[in-house]
């Protein structure tokens, strides 16, 4: 025990009796309990300097939160967005108008190029020798026409003529009924003379029987009686030949007489009606069709009614029906020409919007065919961003609402600026290949989403360029007044558009 006891005491004596002051407060401090200890000043700077750091991070962290965190939750409750969006734009598939084969192809893809570029060149050999065969065909057609008008002059001056002729028959129809009055008249005459003959020679037998008068006497009134009688016979035999020049019976029925014609006998006679004829036959090839029932004064009678007989031909000569084929055979063969020219154009394959070229797969020497697809070209300027909305987002959106446009492929180091311009009239599910049939019974309601088109504003793809098909993601700013046109509404207003004058453009324009 004494051992035990004195043990302790030679070992506390021993590091002071040897100088140790470090090992005598060590064991010092070993017999102090823990939390009676002294916190040493290393320990104490430590403990200050961690504690001022993360009050740092503290005040760091409610600073971001601060600055990001409120606008974001800003704009959470402003907008209304989705990531189911993407770069939509124009393409225009550039198709041959004629068939052949490709000389030369200029661009390749990637290619930007602007309206009216040299794409593909088609072999112009077969297109140029058409154009020469339609040219050599317009040149007959312009000699057929001047031959046409020629003819029309000779017609013009035929019917000329039997016009006149006409005119003059009718007028001889009138003199020879004149005539025939008038030897009508001489038989008259002499019959008369006839008449008076007879009573002289009468009287002059008596007389000369008498003694009263010389047989002299007597002789020259038997021969005046005898050449009286000559006379009546030759006045009837003229009378005779008139009614039968005239168409007449020599002889009129009975009851009439010598002098009698038909009241239209200058209508009807065969030489009117000859030259009436021949006139109707060269005015049918002026055009002019007269009726059969027309009377040959009825005719001449319109021909004066006309006016100016100079300018009446010139107008019926322009409007003769040989002349007419021959303009339309000309004008016939113009317009193939027009057409192998236009087809000679077409060879020359240009484009029709300014874009990139791309999905070329068409080579020198390849035949292609008319409509056939040689490459794309993908705008630059008219693109858009397609965004799906679902059915619920939709209460709030409206035709006009800005919109910040955040592409994934620059992160958020630039946001494009858009509006909205149009909903779509109908989900992507009405126009799916199986559209859902809802009044079978199977049915479970889904989240419907409306496509919702966002042109952009101040766009310029030479700074920074979005290309089709990439995805958006759209923040559409539903408490900000809606601006542009048709702004606050759901649907566009009618506007009618008037088509666009020319031929129709040489590639198809589509939207993908």
């Amino acid at each position: 025990m004494t051992e035990q006891s004195n043990t302790p005491d030679s070992i506390k004596a021993q590091p002071i009796a040897n100088g140790d002051a470090s090992a005598a407060h060590d064991a010092k401090s070993a017999q102090v309990p823990p939390e009676s200890r002294p916190e040493p000043q290393e320990a104490r700077k430590a403990r200050r300097k961690r504690k001022f750091l993360a009050g740092a991070l503290g005040a760091a962290v409610l600073a971001v939160l601060l600055v990001f965190g409120i606008p974001r939750l800003q704009e959470m409750l402003n907008t209304v967005s989705t990531d189911d969006a993407f770069v939509n734009g124009h393409v225009t598939f550039v198709a041959p108008r004629v068939a052949g084969q490709i000389s030369r192809v200029l661009v390749d893809d990637n290619n930007r190029v602007h309206k009216g570029d040299l794409l593909a060149e088609l072999d112009k050999e077969p297109y140029q020798v058409a154009v020469s065969e339609k040219q050599a065909a317009v040149d007959t057609a312009k000699a057929d026409l001047q031959a046409a008008n020629a003819a029309v002059r000779g017609v013009e001056a035929q019917v000329r003529s039997r016009r006149w002729n006409l005119q003059r028959t009718v007028e001889d129809v009138e003199n020879q009924i004149a005539l025939l009055h008038a030897r009508v008249a001489l038989l008259d005459k002499s019959k008369a003379a006839l008449t008076l003959a007879q009573v002289e020679l009468d009287r002059a037998r008596q007389l000369v029987a008498k003694a009263d008068v010389s047989r002299e006497v007597y002789d020259q009134r038997q021969a005046e009686l005898t050449t009286a009688g000559a006379g009546v016979m030759q006045a009837l035999a003229e009378v005779y030949q008139s009614r039968v020049s005239l168409g007449l019976p020599a002889q009129p029925d009975k009851g009439e007489d010598l002098s009698h014609v038909p009241p239209d006998l200058d209508q009807t006679f065969s030489s009117v009606l000859q030259a009436q004829s021949e006139l109707m036959q060269s005015a049918a090839e002026l055009g002019v069709v007269h009726s059969f029932t027309q009377s040959p004064k009825q005719m001449l009678e319109n021909f004066l009614k006309q006016g100016d007989i100079d300018r009446t031909f010139a107008r019926l000569a322009a409007e003769a029906p040989a002349v007419k084929q021959a303009e339309a055979k000309l004008e016939a063969a113009r317009r193939d020409l027009a057409q192998a020219e236009l087809n000679l154009r077409y060879c020359d394959i240009t484009a029709e919007i300014d874009g990139v070229v791309t999905r070329r797969n068409v080579n020198p020497g390849n035949y292609v065919q008319v409509g056939q697809n040689l490459m794309a070209i993908r705008s630059l300027n008219e693109i858009w961003v397609d965004g799906n909305f679902k059915e619920t987002q939709l209460r709030d959106l409206r035709i006009g609402q800005p919109v910040d446009l955040r592409v994934d492929m620059y992160g958020g180091r630039h946001v494009f600026k858009g509006r909205i311009s149009g909903f779509t009239e109908g989900t992507g599910s009405t126009l799916a290949l199986l559209p859902p049939e809802n009044a079978t019974g199977n049915f479970v309601k889904v989240v419907q989403r409306l496509p919702v088109r966002i042109d952009l504003v101040d766009y310029n793809p030479d700074q920074i360029a979005l290309f089709i098909g990439t995805s958006v993601v759209p923040y559409v700013y539903i408490n900000k007044p809606p601006t542009g046109p048709d702004a606050g509404k759901f649907l566009q207003a009618y506007v009618p558009r008037s088509p666009a004058p020319g031929p129709a453009a040489s590639a198809s324009g589509t939207r993908q």
